[in-house]
């Protein structure tokens, strides 16, 4: 029995076409299965479930980005009025993308990168009970 060379596979840019179409889609980090269409925003870009992301736009809703690395949710900042947004590293070349939250996205989630400064803070939390006088130094 003869054995069939092996393939290399063929650079991304070669591979066809990336469907970047508003189609439903599977996440790169927790593997759920998520719909296309999100309550309060027109692109959803980010898994419900776990906030993560992948990066494929450039722009918003574009999906001319040829990176596609998972993006990882790493804060919170607010816009005016409240709005709350992620905050995505690519994990493939290091690009920031602020992203706006949608209505199903999970609250826990949300909260715990919110507040994960306060949680952990750059600094020892005793310095910060030393300088409000609770310790001698």
């Amino acid at each position: 029995m003869s054995r069939q060379p092996r393939t290399r596979k063929a650079p991304v840019e070669q591979r066809g076409p990336v469907d970047r179409g508003p189609a439903n889609w599977r996440c790169v980090h927790c593997h759920a299965d998520v719909e296309a269409a999100a309550p309060g925003t027109e692109h959803r870009n980010h898994c419900p479930h776990c906030l993560w992301s992948r990066h494929v736009d450039i722009e918003p809703g574009d999906r001319a980005s040829d990176c596609l690395a998972s993006m990882e949710p790493i804060a919170i900042t607010v816009r005016k009025g409240g709005e709350w947004v992620l905050i995505h590293r690519c994990n493939g070349c290091g690009e920031l993308h602020s992203n706006r939250t949608a209505g199903d996205d999970s609250p826990l989630l949300l909260v715990q990168i919110a507040v994960r400064p306060l949680a952990q803070p750059p600094f020892p939390l005793e310095l910060l009970s030393r300088m409000l006088g609770g310790e001698p130094s």
